[in-house]
């Protein structure tokens, strides 16, 4: 059995989807089923549906079967300050399950985020000695920043794991994250509502305004390394390693790619950064990927253009989910 948390969300949705098409049918959905829609998980293949609440215990009950852990669940709202709720979901669970893993041997790979890295005033390396110095923007990546702290700290670790520092993710599945969803996702919905995009202007002179850049990743590129890394799970390559595509682009790139797959006319408005996030807002990041690649993992990631094509032309215009 194959166990993946948060599976009827963004990431962990797709990831079941890898995984079927791969002929692997054996899965665990361990989710907060009663708050949240099984819509993402129509039409796949899984074994069992576990409440979070009671996964640790019925894996537990069931450790002979499990064979790999993918820990993608988590509270992911930027906007939430409620630091108690990170430290029970993003933190504490996430201990609990580690050390599920140290007492039975079993593989994880969870996700951590690339949040951690706050303003960027330390780059963007997925160095371990630089992890202790980051210093986050908002309580999400705090709490993902803490976990990662913590594990790099433990003697008792997993026989293999890897934390993945998510970069900025878009792609199918997404529908039900709202206002947390991706860039590609609300200027489809702008495009198809109003006929323009909205874009941040930059209060910097030294960004013209579109030109704030972000490392943009498709979905089916994490995945893909997601599953991968179950396959070349050596413990002398466990640790903590980013996922971006290691290439910046930007939201005015962003933006016509967008145009361009729905066969319009580009028309971009400029409006002014929220004072409430002004501060805050990260004008560039971008993923240093040496370290996935040094171990291993060759494959290209799809390019934005490519990847916006794809996800409007065969998901977002029909409403369709992977």
């Amino acid at each position: 059995m194959i166990i993946v948390t948060g599976a009827a969300g963004f990431i962990g949705s797709a990831l079941i989807a890898k995984l079927n098409e791969n002929r692997y049918f054996d899965i665990v959905a361990v989710d907060d089923f009663a708050s949240h829609s099984r819509h993402n998980l129509e039409g796949k293949q899984i074994s069992k549906f576990v409440e979070r609440d009671r996964f640790l215990d019925w894996a537990t009950e069931n450790e002979k079967r499990l064979q790999f852990i993918f820990h993608m669940g988590a509270r992911t709202d930027t906007t939430e300050f409620d630091e108690d709720l990170f430290q029970r979901l993003n933190v504490d669970y996430s201990k609990s399950i580690w050390n599920f893993c140290v007492e039975y041997g079993l593989p994880l790979v969870y996700a951590s985020s690339a949040a951690t890295y706050g303003a960027g005033e330390k780059g963007y390396a997925d160095d371990h000695a630089l992890i202790p110095e980051l210093v986050p923007m908002n309580p999400y990546g705090v709490s993902k920043n803490e976990f990662d702290k913590w594990a790099l700290t433990q003697e008792k670790q997993p026989y293999y794991w890897t934390g993945l520092k998510f970069f900025n993710v878009y792609g199918p599945n997404e529908y039900h994250k709202e206002r947390m969803a991706s860039v590609v996702f609300h200027a489809y919905n702008q495009v198809r509502e109003q006929g323009k995009i909205r874009l941040f202007r930059s209060h910097r002179a030294d960004f013209k305004d579109g030109m704030q850049l972000r490392d943009f990743i498709y979905v089916k590129d994490v995945v893909d390394v997601c599953y991968w890394l179950m396959h070349h799970r050596k413990p002398e390559n466990s640790g903590i390693c980013n996922l971006g595509t290691g290439k910046a682009e930007s939201f005015l790139a962003l933006a016509h790619a967008v145009f361009a797959a729905m066969d319009k006319k580009p028309e971009i408005e400029f409006i002014d950064i929220p004072e409430d996030i002004r501060e805050r807002y990260q004008y560039f990041t971008e993923a240093k990927m040496e370290k996935l690649r040094s171990i291993g993992y060759k494959k290209p990631f799809i390019p934005v253009a490519e990847g916006v094509r794809e996800y409007i032309r065969n998901y977002l215009i029909n409403g369709k989910r992977w």
